[in-house]
């Protein structure tokens, strides 16, 4: 028999990252928080909480998790409709939906599907960022139930909605283009010229440049792990960079950015990958994001 209190702790303490706040949410004591953890690791026979600031859920943790917010929504929709089940004095926590995208799509167009989907719905959000080539992989390992991804590859369990690319552009303020590209955009200039990254698991920079000038250059770089940072260091001619058409098509109306080479835009295709048990229940979320995306995002060259 499952022990569906203590998880609804066990929950607790990993979202909220401590045993105190979990106790004062769940309005007990800080110890009859860890007695119950404490039971339920002895019974899984298993550590589930790594203890720190903040606690942390060990892999068999985030699987009980994973469920519990799997259970929530099952009981959300089930107290929707049968109000009266629901016994007032028992301790029920919000749904949090963790959901997982990559950073250009949260600092453009992610965020208004976000929102429209919050105003109409009682569940949390947590967002986890990572890049788009590696978001699915949250979703293959439970961490998350939704995912935005650039891999069109279906997830086993799940759902998948195309929903357009994001397209980048590669630019640099006039003062860059003049100092580095005097005479023209090569790889022996670009070899020198310093670009940014997103981090290690960013590609743009290089797939622009294969496919634009069918070379691979080691391109020195400075790395900047912020969209906006992005975008705001290419303007100030610290470096060129790959920068989302949402962010970047008013400064290069105003000549305040230039394309490298003009017409040279890259497309990364996205996805919307949804647990198939939760896609149901979820509807709405999926119809906000592909209602945003549609009105967002390009179709993919």
């Amino acid at each position: 028999m499952i022990d569906y209190s203590a998880l609804r702790v066990l929950l607790a303490v990993v979202q909220s990252g401590s045993f105190e706040k979990a106790a004062a949410v769940m309005n007990v004591t800080p110890s009859a928080v860890s007695q119950r953890i404490k039971q339920l690791e002895e019974r899984v026979g298993a550590a589930l909480v790594v203890r720190g600031s903040p606690c942390v859920a060990t892999a068999k943790g985030e699987q009980l998790c994973r469920h519990m917010e799997n259970v929530g929504m099952l009981e959300h929709d089930l107290f929707e409709g049968l109000p009266s089940l629901a016994d007032k004095d028992d301790f029920r926590q919000r749904v949090t939906i963790r959901i997982a995208t990559n950073a250009d799509s949260l600092g453009t167009w992610f965020l208004e599907a976000m929102s429209e989907f919050s105003k109409s719905s009682s569940y949390l959000l947590n967002i986890s960022v990572d890049d788009e080539d590696y978001t699915g992989d949250w979703l293959q390992q439970g961490k998350v139930i939704a995912a935005v991804s650039s891999s069109d590859r279906p997830v086993s369990g799940c759902r998948r909605f195309p929903l357009g690319a994001l397209r980048y552009h590669a630019t640099a303020s006039p003062q860059f283009i003049a100092r580095h590209f005097a005479d023209g955009v090569t790889p022996e200039a670009l070899a020198n010229a310093p670009t940014l990254t997103f981090s290690q698991k960013d590609r743009l920079q290089l797939q622009w440049v294969r496919r634009t000038l069918g070379a691979d250059v080691n391109l020195p770089t400075h790395w900047l792990p912020s969209t906006q940072s992005f975008l705001d260091a290419t303007l100030m001619g610290m470096a060129w960079g790959m920068n989302p058409v949402f962010l970047a098509k008013d400064h290069l109306s105003a000549g305040r950015l230039i394309e490298l080479i003009p017409d040279t835009s890259l497309d990364i295709p996205l996805y919307w990958h949804i647990n198939r048990l939760a896609a149901d229940r979820l509807h709405k979320l999926t119809s906000k994001i592909v209602d945003v995306a549609s009105r967002s995002l390009a179709q993919a060259k």
